[in-house]
């Protein structure tokens, strides 16, 4: 089992790269593609594709199924639905040492008006 820290890890290093994020946008749009549908707008080679895909599978971002000698993917929402959680989580955190920061700076306020 991959920890939750090396797979958030996995899924940012995945959508750092511009061409996976285009592929993840193509997968969105359709429920299912195969490898030379998916190249088709890409200027790269299908053995570059294939790479990509297999870096966006080993993040949990998309799933790969056979048929004969076709492989076809599609897109997985649980992977960025992973990321999502974190990113919520860190943003309470952030927002909670904001209205903390907020708060304390008009107390120093009303003391600073009240001398």
């Amino acid at each position: 089992m991959v920890s939750k820290r090396k797979q958030l890890s996995s899924v940012f290093a995945a959508l750092a790269d511009p061409t996976r994020r285009r592929i993840l946008e193509r997968l969105s749009k359709r429920e299912e593609f195969r490898v030379t549908e998916l190249a088709m707008p890409f200027r790269i080679s299908l053995p570059a594709i294939s790479r990509h895909l297999r870096v966006l599978e080993n993040a949990r971002l998309v799933q790969r199924r056979r048929n004969g000698r076709e492989h076809l993917f599609r897109a997985r929402s649980g992977g960025l639905k992973e990321v999502q959680g974190w990113i919520v989580h860190c943003v309470a955190g952030w927002e909670f040492s904001f209205d903390s920061l907020d708060e304390l700076l008009k107390s120093e306020q009303r003391r600073y008006k009240s001398l």
